[in-house]
């Protein structure tokens, strides 16, 4: 199991939101890209970046930010997700050398585009599924869809994405540890691989998740931990890895 550093961006800042709200927000540096430089020495083998202004306008806003990175670490795989709405964002970020492409509202709005671009980008796109009580949200966490998270995933298993990354909302950037069973439940209800994110705080999270990891969940996504000093994140990777 990959555990992966996020990276949230803020007019060109790294900083952590709490359940998704521009307003509540952490600037951790000024220096993204410096950040990634630092994770990917503690031993990262993805890095996951939001464009967090992007999601909230709809188009990529930390564009530059977002290339700088994928530029300086060419073996590591970049996933981005955040105001990707249209086929030329997509293509401009695999250009840039970013491996994966995030799509989440645009995904439940238009979910042929889902598929189109999976045709079109095989291997390439991941859906983000940000949830709280099993519903979807979308637009930056600003609204509850009526869609089931489990029927959604399937439909995008069934359009050829590679992977879904499963948010918990309540507890993203909360430090109240990940949702486990919700998490194990989506897995199994799908082929394709699930990427936990939301609420990982320490060791306990990543011990609690790894006994749930031969669902098929491969990989976990973690923030505020390891900028707050409560997760190590080299020894909390290695500790991933050995599940």
């Amino acid at each position: 199991m990959l555990l992966i550093p996020a990276i949230d961006l803020k007019e060109g800042k790294c900083v952590r939101l709490r359940q998704g709200r521009l307003d509540d927000n952490t600037v951790f540096s000024d220096d993204p890209l410096a950040v990634a430089g630092k994770w990917v020495a503690a031993g990262a083998k993805r890095i996951h970046l939001v464009d967090l202004d992007g999601a909230f306008a709809g188009r990529p806003k930390n564009a530059g930010v977002i290339h700088a990175i994928a530029a300086a670490f060419p073996d590591i795989p970049v996933q981005i997700g955040g105001g990707i709405r249209d086929e030329e964002t997509i293509q401009a970020y695999l250009n840039a050398g970013v491996e994966y492409i995030i799509l989440g509202t645009k995904a439940v709005n238009a979910p042929h585009f889902v598929k189109n671009m999976a045709i079109e980008y095989p291997r390439h796109i991941i859906v983000g599924l940000d949830a709280k009580d099993g519903k979807v949200a979308i637009d930056g966490w600003s609204k509850l869809s009526p869609h089931d998270v489990i029927d959604l995933a399937q439909q995008f298993e069934e359009d050829g994405v590679e992977a879904i990354i499963y948010t918990d909302i309540s507890r993203d950037g909360m430090m109240s540890g990940v949702n486990i069973e919700a998490t194990a439940r989506l897995a199994r209800a799908i082929r394709i691989p699930v990427i936990a994110s939301g609420g990982i705080t320490n060791m306990d999270d990543i011990k609690a998740l790894g006994t749930v990891a031969n669902e098929g969940i491969i990989g976990a996504i973690t923030g505020r931990a390891i900028y707050e000093g409560s997760l190590d994140f080299s020894e909390a990777a290695k500790l991933a890895e050995s599940f």
